[in-house]
């Protein structure tokens, strides 16, 4: 392959939200990327002339060990098998991940056995750009005007499923993966570039299993991404991280006049829509705020009874006619499960699970592929083109039952939520555009700046 052909980087997401911030990433610095459902194959790739880097969303941010490795396994092993200089496996931004959900650890395990001659695994985790930070390998997160230690954020630290109790990554990642793990630290990537590869070179002839490097500022992320790249030249690289990774390889592309073909230019038009749909499952203070000022908006919010989550044997008929008679009529409606964490509604819909016998690990799944049906139900009912789907654990399962097996970015909405072109085999999926965001991204008005958004 040529360079401007040579597919540059791929990498495989936690889910659905958390890869669009990696194709927006990789997108909007000129590199044309697809986001797939499930690893491509080259029949699939031969249909996106120019293309340079491929994602495949995933859902094993919500799922147990085992699990996890039925999915991460062969995903991995074709993406190891494309010709790309580096394969990455993409964590949160905020790397929240337990032992027995997500696991970070377990997932490395897994990946690293199709890349034997790699002894050091590169750990990125930091995203300026997003507002994240890693410092002596302390991670941190902004919210509100404010940056938080994680272990004291004030969502992270108590989310539902893997709440953040430890900032330093490499305890936390320790309790997964039992490995030995150094550190690249903020002082080692001061001073002249020569030098700071020759300290990196000397991490790496040390043979950790895992080098975690640290995040501050744009400069030193481009010369991580010198870095990564660099070692990638003596052969195909596993790297594990947030879109932190995309972030610093853009960065030193640029800088390193590395070319930028394939970019898919955006529609020479693209009216604001109507109406849309807005579908939330997540409960993050800033969803909550999403949610509300939506509905100031003129959004007209309907709450998704808890008990019609948990319902396997039917449809909660009147809240989905009611939310296409709506939208029927021209208005736009934010569905949702829950009003920030301290809504009753989470409590309640975890004892309807309970009472059903689903555990805890299984209900992000659960309640992604319910929230999926619906949405494609009222899609089509009320025949919309344009939908938003919020909540990090759930979008993945959401869009695998909308029929979902591609995206690609049209335009950048808020950082790390772009609104994207949907590919779909099913004719009335396909060509829709699809606004996927995280519990932590986007800005209060995001519901309503989705639908606004156009191109004269």
């Amino acid at each position: 392959m040529n360079e401007n052909q040579q597919l540059l980087l791929t990498f495989y997401g936690d889910d659905f939200t958390g890869s669009t911030d990696a194709m927006e990433a990789l997108t909007r610095s000129g590199h044309r990327t697809v986001l797939f459902l499930e690893a491509p194959t080259p029949d699939m790739l031969s249909r996106f002339e120019g293309i340079r880097c491929v994602g495949v969303a995933g859902t094993s941010r919500a799922k147990n060990p085992l699990e996890l490795e039925k999915e991460v396994r062969p995903v991995m092993e074709r993406l190891s098998l494309l010709e790309a200089p580096i394969v990455h496996y993409k964590t949160c931004s905020t790397f929240d991940s337990s032992p027995e959900v997500g696991s970070i650890g377990e997932a490395i395990r897994v990946s690293r056995t199709f890349f034997p001659d790699q002894a050091t695994v590169p750990l990125l985790v930091g995203a300026p750009a997003l507002g994240r930070y890693t410092l002596f390998g302390q991670h941190f997160a902004h919210m509100d005007g404010q940056v938080h230690r994680l272990d004291r954020h004030p969502v992270m630290s108590r989310h539902p499923v893997t709440p953040m109790h430890e900032a330093d990554l490499r305890l936390h990642l320790r309790e997964q993966l039992d490995e030995e793990i150094d550190l690249m630290n903020i002082l080692e990537l001061e001073g002249d570039p020569a030098l700071v590869n020759e300290r990196y070179q000397r991490k790496l002839d040390a043979k950790p299993s895992l080098l975690l490097i640290d995040v501050l500022d744009e400069a030193r992320l481009s010369l991580s991404g010198q870095l990564i790249w660099d070692a990638a030249k003596e052969g195909q690289r596993f790297v594990v991280g947030s879109s932190g990774v995309e972030y610093a390889m853009t960065a030193f592309w640029k800088k390193a006049g590395i070319a930028q073909a394939g970019q898919a230019a955006p529609p020479a038009s693209m009216k604001p829509a109507k109406n849309i749909l807005a579908v939330s499952g997540s409960a993050s203070p800033i969803s909550q705020k999403q949610i509300e000022m939506a509905i100031e908006q003129g959004f007209h919010g309907i709450r998704i009874p808890a008990a019609a989550l948990a319902n396997t044997e039917s449809m909660p008929q009147e809240t989905l006619e009611e939310a296409i008679r709506i939208l029927n009529e021209g208005d736009s409606v934010v569905l949702y499960t829950a009003l920030g964490p301290e809504d009753e509604a989470i409590a309640d819909t975890r004892e309807q699970f309970s009472k059903r016998g689903i555990e805890g690990s299984q209900t992000g799944e659960f309640i992604g592929r319910r929230l999926g049906q619906w949405t494609k139900h009222i899609m089509c009912k009320a025949g919309l083109r344009r939908v938003i789907i919020a909540g990090g654990d759930t979008s993945g399962f959401v869009t695998s039952e909308m029929g979902i097996y591609g995206m690609e970015m049209l335009i950048s909405i808020s950082p790390g939520a772009p609104l994207c072109r949907v590919y779909s085999e099913d004719a009335g999926m396909d060509g829709i555009e699809l606004a996927l965001k995280g519990g932590q991204f986007g800005s209060p008005d995001y519901f309503a700046r989705v639908r606004d958004a156009g191109i004269s």
